[in-house]
Formats: structure tokens, sequence, C-alpha cells
């Protein structure tokens, strides 16, 4: 059977396949109608104009909703082992779900007020989202090698730390250089002096972006043993 289809693992792969495919096609229809450059427009860029902004739109309220699926799934995983056999403070866990769900309502705002017509709340909820998920991979992170060896091979402890690194330091260089620009808008001359910080904040949001990404993808392992029941109870008295 594949690997996905094995307990929640569907979750996070889902995650990942969606997330993937709604910054693919955006890119690809934004391009196609003329609406953006192809070479290293913003994410947001991509979902700023129809038809592709009610692309953008959809898909990444639902990766959103995605996301704080599997990050709740994810401390609830992470809550039993630790009853089982303590390596961590559960509140650390917690704050970690805590600032996930931040980020995903990040998410929900970046997807649902255009870059064009509400840049402040856009930009507040793509800095909601950017910060608070590479801060929820760290600690993700440091909670894998807190669980290891029993609960997480020390290897993929390494590749979830490569891959916060990586976003942790791809974050700053984004929101320093995004902060430089003068003006928002879509089409960029190579000859304009904001031009360097635009390219250097670009590259490093779709760094993080895709940094996310293949941070849930390590998590479909951790998935399989996971069960999901839902119970049902009448009570007879009302």
């Amino acid at each position: 059977m594949l690997c996905f289809l094995r307990g929640m693992a569907f979750v996070p792969f889902l995650l990942v396949t969606w997330s993937s495919a709604a910054f693919i096609i955006s890119y690809v229809v934004a391009v196609l109608s003329g609406h953006v450059n192809p070479f290293l427009p913003y994410i947001s860029d991509t979902g700023t104009t129809p038809p592709e902004s009610g692309i953008f739109g959809f898909m990444i309220n639902f990766s959103a909703f995605l996301g704080a699926a599997t990050m709740y799934t994810r401390y609830k995983i992470v809550e039993k082992q630790n009853q089982t056999s303590y390596f961590s403070t559960p509140v650390f866990n917690l704050v970690s779900l805590v600032l996930g769900l931040v980020g995903c309502i990040g998410m929900g705002i970046v997807a649902n007020f255009q870059e064009l017509a509400v840049p402040v709340v856009h930009d507040g909820g793509a800095l909601l989202a950017f910060v608070c998920g590479v801060v929820y991979t760290l600690l993700q992170s440091i909670i894998s090698y807190k669980s290891c060896p029993q609960w997480n091979s020390l290897s993929t402890c390494h590749v979830r730390l490569a891959i916060s690194a990586v976003s942790c330091a791809a974050v700053v260089p984004m929101i320093a250089c995004a902060s430089l620009i003068s003006i928002t808008k879509l089409e960029w001359n190579p000859k304009e002096k904001d031009y360097i910080y635009h390219v250097v904040s670009a590259i490093c949001e779709w760094t993080v972006a895709f940094g996310f990404i293949f941070y849930f993808l390590t998590f479909i392992h951790d998935f399989q043993s996971v069960t999901l029941r839902i119970s049902t109870e009448i009570n007879d008295d009302v």
C-alpha cells in the first residue's frame, strides 16, 4: 500500500501536494495571462489579478486549513509520545501548536486580502505566516531531537533541522529587503533602484515557502501509525 494511505499520513501528504499545486498553478496562470514577469515574482504577485486571484485565494485558504489539521495532529502525536516516555515539557509542544495556528491564520489573511488592494493587511498576514511558520519548524525540530531515538531517527532530525535553518536564514533577508522597497507593484525593470531588493526578497520568499512544504513532508512517516476515531454519544434525557 502507498505510504500516504496508511493511518493519517494522507493529511500532511495532501497539505504538501495541494500547497505545491497552489503555488505552481497560480504562477502558471499569472504568467500565461501576462500579469507577472516569469522571472521571480513574489508568491503574492501570482494571486493578485483575476483569474489567478480566485485560484490562489481558494487554494491557499484550503492549505491553511490543512496546515492547521496537520499541526494539531502533530501536537496530539507528540503529546501521546510524551505521556508514554517523558522527554519534554508539554508547554513546549503547546507553544509550537499556537504559533503554527497563528501562522495558518496569516495564510488565510494573505489569501483573502490581495497585495495591491490592501497591502498593509496583506503584508501583516504574510509576516505572521512566515515568521510563525519558521519558529514552528524550529520548535518542532527541537522536539524531534528530544524524542530521538525512540520516536524519531537521527537522520529525520537532521533533515528537519537543516530545513529549519535554511528557512530561518532566508526569512531575515526576505523581510529586510522587502521593507526597503518603496512601492508595491507587479512589474519590475532591472534598471530600477529597488529591483535588487525585489529579487533577493522574492528568492528568499520562495525558499521559505517550499521549505515549509518539504518540512511537512517529513511528517508523513510519523502520521502512518496514527488512527483517527470519531465517537458520537446521544444523551437520552435531552
